[in-house]
């Protein structure tokens, strides 16, 4: 059943797969018709050939193996148009199977009520990825980034505000990146149709992050160029205007926030620009050459981003079990927990070096636009930090040598790492989950640690400043590194 086959290869659990699809009698039969239903014939049954009850149960199998790839990965909400439609057909379906005449049959029985399961399966397949909390998580996150970014970039722009005017702030940048921070977390349980719906997502939010922070690097430059330098920097001028509203365009339509235009549309009308840019004869001035080659930079910038329309829909890169960075960023995670079994068991025997250039390996990967695989970067390195901070305060300790004029204060906020290495040590070869008593014991030990390095009184020594603000930020980084360890975040 080409249903089941595609479920079983998308490795998501399917509520009709349990069922086998042999629909045909169990009697010795006479004769074998093709199709999902062996033909029903025999002494006690008037038809030479299939049974018409099993023809029509045939064709309903047939609409079902169409409707399965599409329902297997759909990854939209229950009010969206494509929901509506496969609902719709798939209770037809239903009713067509429930008025299949049966005659009273066991063969016919188990015929229908094997094909209506198999509906059935398909409707609560559908609904429950449509109605799944990581699938609303998501929606309240990409609702929550078009809400900034309509209120700071696209309403401004439709307000008629000039186009070159309004800056877009360092604090939005910052929102939307947190906003896809969220979203890259959000679990989805290997649900293909999640991952499709999370990555879609994070690939337009992450984009229009870039946009963004694109435009914020654009106010450090001294453009647009005064007219009277040469006769195309007022074509590149009005180009340069067009782009600027060409971005809060590019912007509205990633985040849905235009249902008139198009990425397509937008794409043909930055092309043009480009030809038109490349026309201009600017050969006899470097300041406008390198103008110009900014412009088109801007407008580079703009045209990458234009393709993500169908992303989600003609690829399979949200499923990255088989994604060969995400294969790279495991063999350095598997070499980094070799590692921390050696520190933990046998102490530190040069590991260091080791550690410093599993992180160059790390900066290397390829992430490519692919919002999942840079966390799952972003948290291998905290991996491999969360070791050497550790390896490098166990030193510091054993280095110490302290004299007999050290401040007492300066002394406590040195106890206070003691028990934080100790503490540390714990968490790295934390293998549990928040909610056992062990993560919470160890989370209350780092709180009490704050505490303490709190109560510390440098009584004006800068030194003991300077450690016991060290010392809380090391004290906050193990909490970040033990809440990071129990999130259960998958790609």
């Amino acid at each position: 059943m080409a249903v089941r086959w595609l479920c079983s290869l998308f490795r998501k659990p399917f509520d009709g797969g349990k069922r086998t699809m042999d629909h045909g009698s169990q009697q010795p039969q006479t004769q074998q018709m093709p199709g999902p239903f062996p033909g029903f014939a025999g002494p006690q049954g008037p038809y030479p050939g299939q049974h018409p009850s099993l023809l029509r149960l045939d064709e309903v199998q047939r609409e079902i193996a169409t409707l399965g790839p599409q329902v297997c990965t759909y990854s939209g909400l229950q009010n969206d148009r494509e929901y509506k439609r496969m609902e719709r057909d798939l209770t037809r379906l239903l009713l067509e199977v429930d008025k299949v005449e049966t005659e009273g049959r066991p063969e016919l029985q188990q015929a229908r009520k094997r094909a209506a399961g198999e509906v059935e399966g398909l409707l609560r397949y559908l609904e429950g990825n449509a109605t799944h909390p990581s699938r609303l998580a998501i929606e309240e996150l990409t609702q929550e980034a078009q809400n900034l970014l309509n209120e700071g970039v696209v309403e401004p722009f439709r307000q008629g505000q000039a186009q070159d005017a309004f800056e877009i702030s360092e604090e939005l940048v910052e929102a939307v990146q947190d906003v896809a921070m969220r979203m890259a977390q959000v679990k989805t349980g290997g649900s293909v149709p999640l991952r499709k719906a999370r990555y879609k997502a994070l690939t337009r939010i992450c984009a229009v992050q870039e946009i963004l922070e694109g435009r914020v690097r654009t106010h450090t430059l001294a453009l647009p160029l005064s007219d009277e330098i040469h006769e195309a920097v007022q074509r590149i001028n009005e180009v340069m205007a067009q782009v600027s509203g060409a971005r809060c365009q590019e912007v509205a339509l990633l985040m849905g926030l235009s249902g008139r235009d198009s990425c397509a549309h937008l794409a043909r009308i930055l092309t043009e620009l480009l030809v038109e840019l490349d026309a201009l004869d600017v050969s006899s001035n470097a300041a406008v050459r390198n103008y110009r080659k900014q412009v088109v930079e801007e407008i580079n910038g703009l045209l990458k981003h234009l393709d993500l329309e169908g992303e989600g829909e003609d690829t399979r890169r949200y499923d990255l079990a088989q994604n060969d960075s995400i294969r790279e960023i495991e063999a350095i995670r598997g070499r980094v927990s070799v590692l921390r079994e050696e520190v933990l068991r046998h102490g530190a025997a040069g590991q260091g070096t080791e550690l410093q250039g599993l992180l160059t390996h790390l900066d290397q990967v390829d992430t490519g636009r692919n919002p999942c695989i840079r966390e799952a970067r972003r948290r291998a390195v905290l991996e491999v930090q969360a070791l050497i901070t550790f390896l490098d305060l166990w030193e510091a300790l054993g280095r110490r040598n302290p004299g007999a004029d050290e401040p007492p204060s300066h002394a406590a906020v040195w106890r206070v790492l003691a028990s934080l290495c100790d503490l540390q040590a714990q968490v790295l070869g934390f293998d549990g989950k928040r909610a056992d008593k062990s993560y919470m014991v160890l989370e209350e030990l780092l709180t009490k640690q704050l505490l303490a390095l709190d109560a510390v009184d440098p009584q004006g020594d800068q030194g003991t400043k300077i450690a016991r603000k060290q010392a809380v930020k090391h004290a906050q980084n193990i909490l970040s590194y033990l809440d990071m360890k129990t999130d259960e975040w998958e790609y």
